[in-house]
């Protein structure tokens, strides 16, 4: 006679498929771009607690990051800064092929710690300052647009003798916040929730767009949490804390 107690298959299936993720949740190994330090730590968290998946953030500017890359570091997805680098990861072997993607527009931004204080292009040209920070333009994209901004102003080389440079965007912040440069070139993220100083928001007109992509590095390419957390970045989720701190995004 069959029996009168319910089979516990369509149950056994549906608790495999609620705690699956998490039983076998895994960390990814991020490399990331300075300016997105506050962007990139709540979206971990956020894809933490979505998926399950923890994610390893290690911070610097972009030329540092591929350098290290290509010295095989053990990073799994790389945001960059910019698109010259994560192309250069794919065309050097070091990232999957048709991975990359556009994850955020970056804003440059010329600030001042003292509130109440006037910034514009009429503020450079005065140069009433003695130091003007900005990211190394060799390594960090956002202190190339910077020196683009001067080269288009015509104020480049009258101003390169106070040009203070940090081996980050963060660094650059670091030198205005600390007083040690009156003014400095940084990300419009980095300034996201802070109502000390004053800034300009530079026209994007004075620099060519800040494109900054990601791709998944070859060292990701079988693993579930990199190839998740790839997944993640282009949701909606991921996407209003990139906009709430500033950037732009490609739709």
């Amino acid at each position: 006679m069959p029996s009168s107690k319910p089979s516990l298959g369509p149950l056994l299936t549906l608790a495999a498929m609620l705690f699956s993720p998490w039983s076998e949740a895994g960390e990814v190994m991020v490399a990331v771009a300075a300016n997105f330090t506050d962007a990139a730590r709540e979206i971990a968290a956020a894809f933490k607690a979505d998926t399950g998946h923890s994610t390893l953030l290690s911070f610097g500017s972009s030329g540092q990051l591929h350098a290290q890359i290509t010295q095989q570091a053990p990073f799994q997805v790389f945001l960059s800064a910019d698109q010259a680098r994560p192309v250069r990861a794919e065309a050097g072997g070091f990232a999957v092929p048709g991975s990359r993607f556009t994850y955020a527009v970056g804003k440059l931004v010329l600030w001042s710690a003292q509130a109440g204080v006037d910034l514009d292009a009429d503020t450079l040209a005065m140069g009433d300052f003695q130091r003007l920070a900005i990211a190394n333009p060799t390594t960090a994209p956002y202190g190339a647009a910077a020196v683009q901004v001067l080269e288009n102003l015509g104020l480049y080389q009258s101003l390169a003798p106070r040009l203070v440079q940090g081996n980050s965007i963060s660094q650059a912040y670091q030198f205005v916040d600390t007083g040690n440069a009156e003014l400095g070139f940084v990300s419009l993220a980095q300034l996201t929730g802070k109502d000390a100083g004053a800034q300009w928001v530079v026209p994007e007109d004075l620099y060519s767009p800040i494109l900054q992509d990601a791709v998944l590095l070859q060292s990701g390419a079988d693993d579930e949490a990199a190839r998740a957390f790839m997944a993640y970045l282009q949701g909606p989720q991921a996407r209003a804390i990139i906009e709430h701190y500033g950037y732009g995004v490609v739709e």
